[in-house]
């Protein structure tokens, strides 16, 4: 760092009876009294180049020996005004960029100017601070933090325009030159080795070297600077994602525990102070939010759902919020399960998360892909054997970018079902969890979006455990998301012996695992034609394998699937025999004319081609054989 002496005469400053004074051979004539502490002075060398003091001490008539200035609006510190007075005494004085501005600011009070006296003080450090301050990296960072005291005083001066001004140059001109970083070469010294090489974990990054010096400065310097760089136009947007990140990591850390520290605080005793330090957080994170760039990727997911939750925390303003979820739902096909977990802060329920804000995020997401990816017609002129024009090889062109990108879309699509099945299965878990927002959540995604409906089952069933006091109409409400034909053979396996779904949910389950099976076994041309007019009616294909059983999520040993007395074809016969046998007597109860006319609960189910009964023991029959 710079830095500059003027002067050449020893210090002969002293405190004595709590009052600094200069030793001389001549008596002292003025006092000047700043902030609370009192000065034992000469007129003469101080009225020669401070024409403030000049002014005052012409405007007193000398009553007494020693004439009393008062100074109650002085900018800055007795530091400050300690240099100006060494200087007009010619005693030796230091002057670096951590103590420039307020020395600037008490000679720019003080009057210390070229109208008074050539070469003054306000002359020799404007020289100082354009020729060596703004020209080195750390000087301007310490410079511009030093501002923050003066805030007023730093702007009338340009002091903190030419700072910000001069680190956004630098960073524009050398937006990857790690070697410019205070901190990077601090931590690079810090981390030599005994040969005398460098650490490993020191190489260079793609990460702006820039950015952990800024996240030094406050918020207030720290937006305008980099609306400063971002205004430039040359900065990458990735590199100013990565320095926001840096900068939120160091001013907001831990903040769902510090704001509920605060909570317990105030509900105890007063919560002024938290209140505004929960005020200055917002603040912060608000100007954070303002200063994303617009351009998709610029800042990783994870960094923006971090983002979004401390948002939720700190209860930020809804736009706020609704940009942090705009841009989310952008790349929500690169979340985690773990950063979707906001936690819930609602005085009026006790879930664990905050599931509205998820439930935004997606349809988000859906309204930013409203069409599902699809098929484009075949020209029928490319068959023809004649030179196509360039405008048609540019439609070409386009058009297969634009399949390309319809393409990445529905990958998207099915990555997203992936998340938040897995998002499913963790906020299952909570008993406070309404079913209405389980089943809302559920549905946001398209049906096409599910290549299979493992995960989506395995929430279903977390949940069932999770809430036992669900009814008969609230379990089946809650399983007509699940479509039994996607369903893995060893989630019907499962499914088949789960008593908390509804029966009718187990008949069809095992009435198409069965089929997949039998089918499956190569005894195609053997089944029932009735029953393969059923299967025809509900789309299905027993020919195609399924999916391997994806785990999306960490399960606990209670919600692992059990497929014990499920290895043989004949137990998943004898439990489809009994889950009928209990079927047929609940239509017999229900058709029974005691039973005040109730409808019978698998009226859907009967509505099949052929009689249900029939079919299903020829099926059956078939499949002992076999």
């Amino acid at each position: 760092m710079k830095f500059m002496k003027l002067g050449s005469r020893p210090d002969t400053f002293y405190t004595t009876d709590a009052v600094r004074t200069v030793s001389s051979e001549v008596s002292s004539d003025l006092i000047v009294q700043v902030k609370g502490s009192r000065y034992l002075l000469h007129k003469f060398p101080l009225l020669s180049k401070c024409l403030r003091l000049q002014r005052i001490c012409s405007e007193y008539l000398e009553t007494s020996q020693h004439q009393i200035i008062q100074l109650p609006d002085f900018p800055s510190g007795i530091e400050a005004f300690e240099v100006c007075a060494k200087f007009c005494y010619g005693i030796t004085v230091t002057l670096s960029a951590y103590n420039i501005v307020a020395a600037r600011c008490a000679a720019e009070y003080l009057q210390m100017t070229e109208d008074i006296e050539k070469g003054n003080l306000v002359y020799k450090l404007e020289v100082f601070f354009n020729s060596c301050i703004i020209h080195g990296w750390r000087d301007s960072i310490v410079t511009l933090q030093s501002t923050k005291a003066f805030p007023l005083w730093s702007e009338d001066l340009g002091i903190t325009s030419r700072c910000i001004e001069a680190i956004a140059s630098k960073i524009l001109a050398h937006p990857l030159k790690m070697s410019l970083s205070h901190s990077h070469s601090r931590r690079v010294r810090d981390d030599i080795s005994c040969n005398g090489e460098e650490s490993q974990r020191h190489k260079p990054t793609t990460k702006g070297w820039w950015a952990e010096d800024m996240a030094e400065l406050g918020i207030d310097l720290y937006w305008r600077t980099m609306i400063a760089i971002k205004s430039g136009g040359k900065m990458p947007s990735n590199l100013i994602g990565e320095a926001l990140q840096t900068y939120a990591s160091r001013w907001l850390p831990n903040i769902s525990s510090k704001v509920k520290a605060n909570k317990e605080a105030a509900s105890d005793s007063d919560s002024d102070s938290s209140s505004d330090a929960t005020s200055k957080h917002r603040l912060l994170l608000e100007s954070i939010i303002s200063l994303l760039p617009s351009e998709k990727g610029a800042a990783s997911c994870s960094f923006l759902l971090k983002l979004l939750k401390a948002a939720n925390i700190l209860n930020a303003s809804s736009s706020s919020k609704m940009e942090l979820a705009r841009r989310v739902a952008l790349q929500l096909e690169e979340a985690r399960i773990s950063d979707l977990l906001i936690p819930s802060l609602s005085y009026s329920s006790n879930v664990l998360y905050d599931v509205d804000i998820v439930l935004t995020i997606l349809e988000q997401f859906i309204l930013q892909r409203q069409s599902p990816p699809t098929s484009p017609p075949r020209s029928k002129r490319g068959l023809e054997k004649r030179r196509r024009s360039r405008s048609v090889e540019n439609i070409d062109f386009e058009f297969q970018e634009s399949r390309r990108s319809s393409s990445a879309s529905h990958s998207s699509r099915l990555k997203v079902a992936k998340i938040i099945d897995g998002y499913l299965q963790e906020v299952a878990r909570d008993i406070n969890l309404p079913l209405s927002k389980f089943i809302a959540i559920a549905e946001t995604i398209p049906d096409f979006s599910r290549l299979d409906h493992d995960d989506l089952y395995r929430a279903i069933d977390i949940y069932l455990k999770a809430h036992p006091i669900l009814n008969k109409n609230e379990r089946k409400k809650l399983c007509c998301i699940l479509d039994c034909k996607k369903l893995s053979v060893e989630a019907c396996m499962h499914a088949a012996q789960n008593e908390k779904l509804p029966l009718r949910v187990v008949v069809q389950v095992l009435f198409f695992e069965q089929a997949r099976a039998a089918m499956a076994g190569g005894k195609v041309a053997e089944l029932p034609c009735n029953i393969k007019a059923i299967l025809a009616s509900h789309g299905i294909d027993p020919s195609r394998p399924p999916g391997p059983l994806s785990t999306t999520a960490s399960i606990t040993a209670d919600d692992q699937w059990s497929l014990s007395g499920l290895k043989s074809p004949k137990s998943r016969i004898s439990t489809l025999k009994m889950k009928l046998a209990a079927d047929d007597d609940l239509d017999e109860k229900y058709m029974n004319p005691d039973v005040m006319g109730r409808p019978s609960k698998f009226k859907a189910f009967r509505a099949l081609p052929v009689k249900p009964k029939r079919m299903f023991s020829k099926f059956l029959s078939t499949s002992e054989k076999n």
